[in-house]
């Protein structure tokens, strides 16, 4: 897969895209359809996704609590798993959200990208303020010479598939309800930093994570699966992990830090993906270290019996 990052300089390789538009933040099962769409709609075509980086409502809210389910170098991933050949991540800047949605259907596009096809979900807005609509873009379409598909909203048996609906369930601590819409595990993908060394300390090496600028699922202990993606341990694996600010030693920062189960090996500096499947407790803080490591013996217990039946 190729990543342009420019709509002004986009080589004639990397044109003729059928593609659909969105932030597809998770990759979720209603974001798959419209990938899906777009792959159906020009057979010959190469297959396109364009997204923006910042997401815009970063952009507008810097300040506002992180509510990303994924980065972008997560989301590039998962989009390569599905097929996409051509990965357009517009930088969103001052520039993109002043222009009006016919501009942006002009200049970006059809002039820039040259896209063949365009596939966006019925609820989509574009353009300066988001004044533009779906049915907008398809008039727009017809005059600038690019398909475009609307696709219905996805819902399941628990209603709408949706980014809200899928932060909510992993606050509740509800990893299996995410994935049933996700399509696939909720994954926090990032490089292992130094840590503290307690749990080498205590029988339980971790590796550490930060999981700053994604929406944090609901801190507590769960049984993983993880992927080192790179480096010499490179592989899948499975593993108890803890989520949160670690009351037992007075930290106020959140990350993650994961066990793997029958490890051994260096991690700093590998790139981990790190796959909730099961919440097992809360966050908690114990009256003694002892008392601790009995609890993450029996965490490390209770995964195995939990991943065995994967």
């Amino acid at each position: 897969m190729r990543i342009i990052r420019d709509h002004q300089f986009v080589a004639a390789s990397d044109r003729g895209a059928s593609a659909a538009i969105g932030n597809f933040d998770g990759v979720h099962l209603g974001h798959q359809s419209v990938i899906d769409l777009a792959r159906r709609a020009v057979p010959d075509a190469p297959l396109g996704v364009v997204t923006f980086e910042p997401h815009p409502r970063e952009y507008f809210a810097p300040e506002a609590p992180p509510f990303r389910l994924m980065g972008p170098t997560a989301r590039a991933s998962r989009l390569a798993k599905l097929g996409v050949d051509r990965l357009y991540e517009l930088k969103f800047n001052a520039a993109l959200a002043a222009l009006s949605p016919e501009t942006f259907a002009h200049k970006v596009l059809a002039e820039g990208l040259g896209l063949r096809h365009v596939v966006v979900g019925a609820d989509f807005c574009f353009g300066h303020r988001r004044a533009g609509k779906a049915a907008d873009l398809v008039r727009f379409g017809a005059e600038m010479g690019f398909g475009v598909t609307i696709a219905n909203l996805l819902e399941n048996s628990a209603g709408e598939v949706s980014s809200t609906s899928i932060r909510a369930a992993l606050s509740d601590g509800r990893p299996r309800d995410a994935a049933a819409q996700l399509g696939h595990w909720h994954r926090i993908q990032g490089t292992v930093i130094g840590g503290e060394q307690r749990g080498r300390e205590l029988g339980y090496p971790t590796a550490n994570m930060s999981i700053d600028g994604l929406h944090p699922p609901r801190f507590g202990v769960y049984a993983v699966l993880v992927d080192v993606t790179d480096g010499p341990h490179q592989g899948q694996y499975q593993g108890a992990a803890s989520i949160g600010v670690r009351p037992m030693f007075g930290t106020n920062h959140a990350n993650l830090e994961t066990y793997l189960l029958d490890f051994k090996g260096d991690l700093y500096g590998a790139t981990l993906s790190v796959a909730l499947v099961d919440f097992l407790r809360p966050e908690e803080k114990f009256d003694s270290l002892e008392a601790l490591t009995r609890q993450m013996a029996a965490d490390v217990v209770r995964t195995r019996q939990i991943l065995a039946t994967l």
